[in-house]
């Protein structure tokens, strides 16, 4: 247990983040274990109000996967990924759509609101706010849409209003289909358009490491114009590209700084924006 004199000085130190903060949006993108774990999720919601209540105008951006997956075993339709997205056919869509802006998405809002926040539960659907285009590629991964535009206004009406947004990923194109989108893009693109002072995402890894097997080779921060080099070096590969790659084109856009943190970590939101040594990886 901390002394009082302790607590007192962790709050102080915490103070010149808090100013440099306020007023500021914070977009996070909510995944992984940190979305799993009963505990973490409790911890991850308590830092979400408590930005809110220091007055730093937070976003959060959520998947689902996990409970994607148990919903399509129960009606019996196979889970099918390529090149790390999902395979998205007319009965998957539906699914992801009910899951993400139903399910996950109240059960967020709920969590945030036992927690003390103000919190309002939306789609990129609602008041037209991502509106999308089938992604192509070599491979057709049915309805996995790729994001044109982002109306912010409702985002940022809801924050004015002082309530945490709390958006799933599913879209629409201009015909009105839906389409499931990936929740990292979604949130680098949201992020940008809102010119956020930092992107978090939340993650299962403690960031980017010099030695993928070394967690003590941490590389605590990045120039995105390292990026392609680090590349060809072979340590940005695997399933961090795509994550990086939405780190890059979120600071090229106008996003102040990114971070990719371990979600494994009780508070790891706080520690990352609150303190002065951080956690994970940056991407200036």
């Amino acid at each position: 247990m901390l002394s009082t004199e302790l607590r007192a000085q962790v709050l102080i130190d915490a103070l010149p983040h808090i100013r440099m903060y306020n007023d500021k949006i914070v977009v996070i993108k909510y995944g992984g274990n940190a979305m799993t774990n009963e505990d973490l999720k409790e911890a991850v919601m308590s830092d979400i109000v408590l930005l809110n209540l220091v007055g730093v105008k937070t976003v959060l951006v959520h998947g689902g996967g996990p409970e994607i997956n148990d919903m399509l075993k129960r009606v019996g339709i196979e889970s099918k990924f390529i090149n790390g997205l999902r395979y998205t056919d007319e009965e998957t869509v539906d699914i992801v759509k009910m899951v993400l802006a139903g399910k996950v998405n109240k059960e967020l809002v709920s969590h945030l609101t036992q927690n003390g926040g103000r919190a309002m539960g939306m789609c990129g659907i609602d008041g037209n706010m991502i509106v999308c285009h089938k992604l192509e590629g070599e491979v057709d991964l049915g309805y996995v849409g790729e994001i044109d535009r982002v109306n912010t206004k409702v985002i940022l009406d809801t924050l004015e209003k002082g309530y945490i947004p709390v958006i799933s990923t599913v879209a629409c194109d201009e015909s009105g289909q839906t389409y499931n989108i990936n929740a990292d893009t979604a949130a680098a693109r949201i992020a940008a358009e809102l010119k956020a002072e930092n992107l978090i995402l939340m993650t299962d890894i403690v960031g980017l490491l010099k030695d993928k097997d070394d967690s003590s080779t941490l590389i605590s921060s990045v120039q995105v114009s390292d990026v392609p080099f680090m590349k060809k070096q072979g340590i940005i590969s695997g399933g961090m590209i795509p994550k990086i790659d939405c780190c890059v084109e979120a600071v090229r856009r106008g996003v102040k700084k990114t971070c990719i943190i371990d979600g494994r970590v009780p508070h790891s939101i706080l520690i990352e924006l609150l303190s002065n040594e951080g956690i994970g990886t940056q991407f200036i």
